[in-house]
């Protein structure tokens, strides 16, 4: 069967709706900081740059930017009633005491034990970007990856093991895809939420992994 796959917008849309109220939230740089404009309505949500902004807002309109107001991608962000912004080692220090609840980065693999590899492809002509992603890793509550589910070439990113280099061991607990969202768990691969008109066997075709429907 045919089916669409979901666009940036909606990718970012449905992970927003996962977050929940009360949460302190990393947004990692690219496709992630795309959750900012689609977070519920209703909901108090508290979004952290690494360095040193907490309670950011949605992307300014382009008449309202504050060039000195930037999130650690250098991009323009918002500050909501009540925001603050801070010193780096304060922010890495909240990253590091465990203080987050949810971080959301994107990757170039991830493995199906929760490892992931964000930083380098390894090739000789890439530029390596490690940032803050190896202390979010470890020091968040839930990891959560957002990503397109295959490169280019049409490989899955979702992968028995990385070979890229590692940015975090085991780290990982789901995976929101433009094709499903999936769910690392000790049982295996969970999915669910897949674009209308993708079988579970055509997923699996696409991932070359085994995964699990059992409700989460």
């Amino acid at each position: 069967m045919s089916y669409a796959k979901r666009s940036r917008e909606e990718l970012a849309q449905r992970l927003a709706s996962d977050i929940h109220d009360g949460a302190y939230v990393n947004l990692g740089i690219g496709l992630p900081t795309l959750v900012a404009d689609h977070l519920p309505a209703g909901r108090e949500i508290f979004l952290h740059s690494e360095n040193g902004i907490l309670g950011m807002g949605p992307a300014p309109a382009p008449g309202d930017v504050d060039t000195d107001l930037l999130n650690a991608g250098k991009q323009p962000v918002t500050l909501l009633p009540g925001g603050a912004f801070f010193h780096h080692a304060d922010s890495f220090a909240m990253i590091r005491g465990g203080h987050l609840d949810i971080c959301v980065l994107g990757a170039f693999q991830v493995s199906a034990s929760g490892d992931i590899a964000n930083w380098s492809t390894g090739e000789p002509e890439a530029i390596p970007a490690v940032g803050g992603a190896m202390d979010l890793a470890v020091g968040a509550k839930n990891i959560w990856v957002m990503m397109e589910l295959l490169t280019r070439k049409g490989e899955s990113k979702i992968v028995p093991r990385c070979t890229y280099p590692l940015t975090g061991v085991g780290v990982v607990k789901r995976v929101y895809s433009d094709l499903a969202v999936i769910d690392i768990t000790p049982g295996g691969l969970v999915a669910y939420d897949l674009v209308p008109g993708l079988s579970m066997e055509e997923l699996q075709s696409l991932t070359g992994l085994q995964l699990l429907t059992q409700a989460r």
